[in-house]
């Protein structure tokens, strides 16, 4: 942004400068010679000798004010920013009104430099002229809030103190990108390699033609991290990888990958399955997201079923824009929607990435006031469905340089980010402890293996975690066909009910009551075995509540009863009973009735719902079936329940 505006103003000054067209601000022949020779040796971009001749034309007359903004430019073209500054500084000295539209590159200039209080004022003088384009001082107003902000910003920084993650995972290449599984045991990586060794005394230009990028892999072992090593010949290719996200179980990759014969567009989003003989080859997820505009930097959601990436596709609201697509029954997916406004800019949106929440992104925007260039910003999802408004992460986090690709473990305290902060070392990637304000909602996870109870033979299973409150399905996960692995992310600050189905099974049922809960230390370890559909198996019902001492259901068991009625509707053959326990307070009398009652609340809602009656059965047991001890809490608690057993089939 800032090259390009100074060449415009190069373009558009240097005609004058020329001595058929225009009078020099000197009469100083031998500062003339010596200027038009430097102006060669630019044209030339031979900056060495463009430079010493504009050093001499300023040396034969100080107040030479074409040469001190020419010089300017030269620095600018060899990234000698500060020299630059100084340049245009001297013209104004010289006369401040000689060429006003400078105020406008040396303030860019100086924001590059984080030299925002003299950024400011030189913004204010720039916009105090009244023959500005409308163009320029629309943007020249947007950095003025954006020097505003920095000025704030850097005044009240956040908490930032980055740790890098060491030799097994950094080198002296360049690694960025990272992605975690939510147990943050599976760390994937895109480096950046050498195609080619470099010339003796020569340093490789990072072009396609010298390097390429592949995809690394490390696993945690006793809380380290192993060595990175090559994720395979089958998804890593001569071309390049990357910008990856890894789905919550490490099981699934959606990545970007350009000019392949496959491809619609110059980059293209893939996908690869992890399988026991490692990764397969990435396979084009195809239309409606892939087009023949540019698709890249996937972030999909943590229930497998929102894919969000940016694209430059037309119908955005600037340059690149962060849009999601969900996916059907069938695998496809529709047709991506653009995020709102309030997120997406004029400018370009980058690196999105969808927390384990399923409801807190993280984003880079250029067209946001910030810090200057790409900011990061975290925005939430609101009970309605819409998106609030982001919320710059803050200095020192975002910098005048340009910040992309961050991303945020399960927990919702420690980021991850790519950043060539060490000398010599490249990029490499970084952790951080996210301060409080822009921590997501904390998740934890329930992690395990499913299997079959009566041959232990490992099964493929559907997961599904649904809010007892809202009565909705918030994360989908499947155990792996092979090892019946499974890990389904569980947010916290709410009560869920989970439940496991396999056609030919007894489902299973979980109930997690986070309410009030708002940071998990320890994940939920646990095996599930699944109950073939056999006469004599049993289902507890742990997500069917009763209002307090009494047999009336509470709202809440809707979600239970609901996948009770599912169960007998597919398989109609099967006939149960219906049984109520409790724990031994109170009489024996007492708890008999009460359990009879509260099985045949249960029986009524099925009825209710279509199932014949003479399909159902119900009795009530009382205290007489404990199966734990009635002498702690926890154990009275599993004794008050509600079962199922099959009858007959």
């Amino acid at each position: 942004m800032i090259k390009s505006t100074i060449y415009i103003l190069l373009l558009s000054i240097l005609p004058f400068f020329s001595i058929a067209q225009y009078n020099y601000s000197t009469s100083n022949k031998k500062a003339i010679k010596a200027y038009e020779e430097a102006l060669n040796s630019f044209n030339r971009m031979d900056y060495k000798l463009a430079t010493e001749n504009m050093l001499k034309a300023i040396k034969a007359d100080s107040d030479f004010i074409e040469a001190h903004i020419v010089l300017a430019e030269i620095y600018i073209d060899q990234g000698d920013q500060k020299s630059a500054i100084l340049s245009y500084k001297n013209v104004i000295n010289i006369n401040p009104e000689f060429f006003p539209e400078l105020y406008f590159p040396l303030a860019q200039l100086e924001m590059m430099e984080s030299e925002f209080v003299s950024a400011k004022s030189h913004l204010e003088k720039y916009l105090s002229y009244n023959n500005i384009k409308p163009i320029s001082r629309s943007v020249a107003s947007k950095k003025l809030k954006s020097c505003e902000f920095a000025i704030n910003a850097i005044k009240n920084p956040v908490p930032f103190n980055p740790e890098n993650l060491g030799d097994s995972i950094n080198t002296n290449d360049d690694e960025y990108w990272p992605s975690l599984t939510a147990d943050e045991q599976i760390l994937l990586i895109t480096r950046l390699l050498p195609k080619r060794e470099a010339p003796a005394g020569m340093i490789l230009a990072k072009n396609s033609k010298n390097y390429q990028e592949d995809f690394y892999i490390s696993v945690k072992n006793d809380g380290f991290w192993k060595n990175a090593i090559n994720a395979g010949n089958s998804l890593n290719t001569e071309d390049n990888e990357g910008a990856q996200s890894l789905y919550v179980d490490g099981r699934l990759m959606y990545y970007t990958a350009c000019n392949r014969s496959d491809g619609k567009g110059r980059c293209d989003i893939y996908v690869s399955k992890r399988t026991k003989d490692g990764w397969s080859e990435g396979i084009n997820i195809g239309s409606p997201v892939n087009t023949d505009s540019w698709e890249g930097q996937p972030s999909i959601s943590p229930d497998g079923k929102t894919l969000y990436f940016v694209s430059n596709r037309e119908g955005g609201n600037g340059q690149e824009d962060i849009w999601y697509s969900n996916q059907k029954v069938d695998g496809s997916w529709t047709k991506p929607i653009c995020l709102k406004d309030n997120i997406n800019s004029v400018g370009k949106e980058q690196s999105p990435f969808i927390h384990h929440d399923n409801k807190t992104l993280y984003f880079a925007s250029n067209g946001k006031t910030g810090m200057g260039g790409f900011d990061l910003y975290k925005v939430s999802k609101q009970k309605n469905g819409t998106w609030g408004k982001p919320v710059n992460l803050g200095y020192p986090i975002n910098t005048v340089f340009d910040e992309i690709g961050l991303i945020v473990n399960a927990k919702g305290n420690k980021a991850l980010f790519s950043s060539d902060r060490l000398s010599g070392k490249g990029k490499d990637i970084f952790q951080f402890e996210l301060y409080k304000e822009i921590r997501p909602q904390s998740v934890s996870y329930l992690k395990g293996i499913v299997f079959d109870k009566g041959n232990n033979k490992r099964l493929d299973a559907n997961f599904e975690l649904i809010d007892l409150d809202s009565k909705e399905v918030i994360m989908q996960a499947e155990s792996d066909e092979n090892t019946g692995e499974f890990l389904v992310c569980i947010p916290s600050d709410n009560d869920y009910a989970l439940n496991v189905s396999k056609e030919g099974y007894l489902f299973y049922s979980d109930n997690f009551s986070l309410k009030g809960t708002y940071e998990i230390t320890n994940p939920f370890m646990k095996d599930i075995a699944l109950s073939p559909i056999k006469i004599g198996e049993k289902l507890i019902l742990r997500n069917v509540f009763y209002e307090t001492d009494s047999y009336n259901l509470d709202d809440k068991s809707i979600v239970e009863l609901t996948k009770l009625v599912e169960f007998l509707k597919k398989n109609s053959t099967v006939r149960i009973e219906i049984s109520g326990h409790t724990d031994n307070v109170g009489t024996s009398d007492y708890n008999m009735e009460l359990s009879k009652n509260r099985a045949v609340s249960v029986y009524n809602y099925l009825i209710s719902e279509g199932i014949k009656s003479e399909r159902l059965e119900h009795m009530g047991y009382g205290d007489t079936q404990s199966i734990e001890s009635n002498e702690t809490i926890s154990g009275r608690a599993s004794n008050r329940r509600t079962e199922i057993k099959i009858i007959s089939n």
